[in-house]
C-alpha cells in the first residue's frame, strides 16, 4: 500500500472533483496519510479528514441550484457579498464540531493574509474556522478574521500549495489542480462510476436544516450580481497563471488536472458530474503513471 500525500486545489465547485479522486485512491490501495487543501479543498479535504466524506456526498448529490442561493447569506457588507456563515453552519450540522489536532489525518488548510501578502498555513484550532479562512474568495466572501487578523481565500497566492507537504514521509505527492486546460467538451466517460450512495439519516437532518434556512431568507433580488461575477471570472484567470507557475516551481510527483470550464464556480447542483469527473481523471492519470513510473500530468 502506497502512502499519500494529497493537496486539493481551489476552484469552486470543480472541487466536488476531489470526492472522486479520493474515492479511486482508496478503492486501488492507496492510503492518504496528509491532505493539504485551498479553498473548496480545504473543505474536501477537512470533512475526508473528520471521517464525514461519505454523508457529505450523500448531501451535496442532492443540492439543487435554489438550495445554493439559500446558503449564500448576504451581508450587504463593502468587504464582501456573502457572509459564509450558513455554509459553515451546515457543515457543522453535517459534520459536528471538530479540532485540527483532533483529526486522524494531518491536515493544513491554507488561507492568505492579505495585508503582509502572505500565505497562512492552519494546523489547528477549529477546522471549520480554517476552512471559512480558506475559501475566502475576494469581494464574494466576507474575509474572515483569525486570531485577529483578516484572511481570504488561500487562492489568492498558491490555488495548488505543495509546499505544506515537504515534511511529510509519504511515498508520493498528488495534486489535484483545479485549473487545468480547457476543453470543447469536459464530460465523464461514465458519470455511474461512482455511484450515488443511499439516503440516510444525515441527509435528512442537513435537507431539514436547508429547509428552515429558505424559511428564513429576505428577498436579494435587487442585488446586481454581474460585478460579483466578473470578479470570480478574474479570479479564476488568476489562479489559473499563479496554479502554472507553483507546479513548474514544485512539481508534485502525480498532478491530476480537471479543466477550468468543468463547471462554473458555484454550479454545486453538478456534484455528480464532478464526482464521476475526478475518479475518471485519477483513474486515467494513476494506470498512466503506473505505465511510464515517473511524473506526470493528466
Amino acid at each position: 500500500m502506497k502512502t499519500v500525500s494529497l493537496v486539493l486545489g481551489s476552484g469552486g465547485a470543480r472541487g466536488l472533483a476531489h470526492i472522486g479522486v479520493i474515492h479511486w485512491l482508496e478503492e486501488n490501495n492507496f492510503k492518504i496519510k496528509s491532505i493539504v487543501g485551498c479553498s473548496i479543498g480545504s473543505v474536501i479535504g477537512g470533512v475526508y479528514a473528520a471521517g464525514k466524506l461519505d454523508e457529505y456526498e450523500q448531501w451535496v448529490r442532492s443540492i439543487t441550484k435554489v438550495d445554493i442561493v439559500t446558503l449564500l447569506d448576504l451581508s450587504w457588507e463593502k468587504s464582501g457579498l456573502v457572509r459564509g456563515d450558513k455554509i459553515i453552519n451546515t457543515l457543522i450540522n453535517l459534520v459536528g464540531q471538530k479540532l485540527i489536532e483532533d483529526l486522524k489525518i494531518s491536515y493544513t488548510a491554507v488561507a492568505t493574509d492579505i495585508k503582509c501578502q502572505k500565505e497562512i498555513w492552519i494546523r489547528s484550532g477549529s477546522l471549520f474556522d480554517a476552512m471559512r479562512a480558506s475559501f475566502a474568495i475576494p469581494l464574494f466572501f466576507t474575509p474572515f478574521k483569525y486570531k485577529g487578523v483578516d484572511l481570504i481565500d488561500g487562492g489568492v497566492l498558491n490555488p495548488v500549495p505543495i509546499a505544506p507537504t515537504f515534511g511529510d514521509e509519504t511515498d508520493m505527492t498528488i495534486a489535484v489542480n483545479l485549473s487545468g486546460p480547457a476543453k470543447s467538451e469536459e464530460k465523464p466517460s461514465a458519470v455511474s462510476a461512482v455511484p450515488a450512495l443511499p439516503s440516510s439519516p444525515f441527509r435528512e437532518k442537513i435537507n431539514n436544516f436547508i429547509n428552515r434556512l429558505q424559511q428564513s431568507m429576505t428577498s436579494s433580488s435587487s442585488r446586481d450580481w454581474g460585478a460579483y461575477d466578473i470578479a470570480i471570472q478574474s479570479f479564476d484567470a488568476m489562479q489559473r497563471t499563479i496554479a502554472r507557475q507553483k507546479l513548474a516551481a514544485y512539481p508534485p510527483d502525480i498532478v491530476i488536472e480537471i479543466a477550468r470550464n468543468a463547471c462554473q464556480t458555484l454550479e454545486f447542483d453538478r456534484a455528480s458530474e464532478m464526482i464521476a469527473l475526478g475518479y475518471e481523471k485519477t483513474k486515467e492519470c494513476l494506470s498512466q503513471a503506473a505505465l511510464q513510473k515517473k511524473k506526470v500530468e493528466c
